[in-house]
């Protein structure tokens, strides 16, 4: 099997911590998969250089939840730059068809951790959002219109467009839960979503970010599987 590198994004103004936290993600999901599985972040000086050298042929698996600019333009231009060879970059963890029962999993255990029937929750859906870029909107919106058909509302609200979170997250009423539509826990999760929450004076919980479950491990390892057969048959999406 060809060796996987999973790509992030990262954080800048701090990369260590999440370069720390896509190497354990790779290391989670090569014992699921019996593969070389590599991670770097984009922000991380020299991350993405080195994984290219020690796996040049790798497919490459983006931690993101949009396919955009970072997916499509950046991504390519930085494994091209690094050396990477016969680049097949598989669709983004938040494109993956599984996703939305995942996220069903983690919002029905937090419901019934509160004492609610899923059908009662009104579930608060965090993304990215940008002034520019359609694609983290767009995917929030379709995963949100997925869970409506099993949740008693959905509701989105975005860190960077309208609807803000600040404004989304008012008066949600008794049985609202939280879910951050993010890939991994960077500022953003850290540190923008609690302070909107607590100006919008949400009480309800908030859960992790989704790319932070026990089983999205998991879930890469099967699109994994999925991509060696699409490529196998001449396709090349996961």
């Amino acid at each position: 099997m060809r060796p996987v590198l999973i790509v992030a994004h990262g954080q800048p103004s701090a990369p260590a911590p999440q370069q720390a936290a896509v190497e354990g993600l790779a290391a989670a999901v090569a014992a699921l998969s019996g593969r070389q599985i590599l991670g770097a972040t984009l922000a991380m000086p020299e991350a993405l250089e080195r994984a290219v050298a020690a796996a040049p042929d790798a497919m490459v698996y983006p931690m993101f939840m949009a396919a955009g600019w970072f997916t499509g333009t950046e991504l390519p231009r930085r494994l091209a730059a690094a050396g990477a060879r016969d680049m097949d970059i598989l669709p983004p963890f938040g494109l993956d068809p599984t996703l939305a029962e995942l996220c069903m999993l983690k919002i029905s255990q937090a419901a019934i951790a509160c004492g609610w029937d899923p059908h009662q929750v009104t579930l608060l859906l965090i993304a990215h959002g940008s002034q520019r870029a359609r694609g983290s909107a767009e995917g929030a919106e379709e995963m949100a219109e997925l869970l409506r058909m099993r949740l008693g509302r959905v509701v989105t609200g975005f860190i960077e467009e309208a609807p803000f979170l600040v404004d989304a997250a008012r008066d949600l009423g008794p049985h609202a839960l939280a879910l951050p539509f993010f890939a991994t826990e960077a500022e953003h999760v850290t540190d923008d979503i609690p302070t909107g929450l607590a100006l919008a004076g949400f009480a309800g919980p908030c859960l992790p970010p989704i790319g932070l479950a026990p089983e999205a491990p998991g879930l890469i390892a099967a699109a994994l599987r999925r991509a060696d057969a699409a490529i196998a048959s001449g396709g090349a999406d996961a």
